[in-house]
């Protein structure tokens, strides 16, 4: 019975050591890339925020994304050409944006 629960243990100490050296140096290799997902993601979520406070109802669904530069990506589709226009000025008026590409389309009313 001990022998059983010494193997087990030594088993499960190699298992789970693997695991925990594994998991940190994922961490180490990745922690840059976390500072930048944390800034992309802010970015992202101001604009968002920006769009539903200007309450602008002719934006019918506007993706935001924001790569690792601070360059943001807007598509989706508006009901006008002004709305898409405003969501792009939107866009380029939030700190930290250096460049928007807008691949918003304007859906015709019909």
């Amino acid at each position: 019975m001990k022998m059983r629960l010494a193997m087990t243990c030594v088993l499960c100490g190699t298992l789970f050591g693997s695991a925990a050296a594994t998991a940190a140096d994922d961490l180490t290799s990745d922690s840059a890339h976390a500072v930048v997902f944390v800034k992309d993601s802010a970015i992202t979520t101001k604009i968002k925020s920006k769009l539903a406070a200007d309450h602008i109802t002719s934006l019918e669904r506007i993706h935001v994304d924001t790569d690792k530069d601070g360059v943001v990506w807007l598509s989706g589709t508006a009901k006008t050409l002004r709305a898409a226009d405003r969501a792009v000025a939107i866009a380029r008026e939030t700190e930290r944006v250096s460049d928007v590409h807008s691949d918003i389309t304007v859906k015709s009313a019909g």
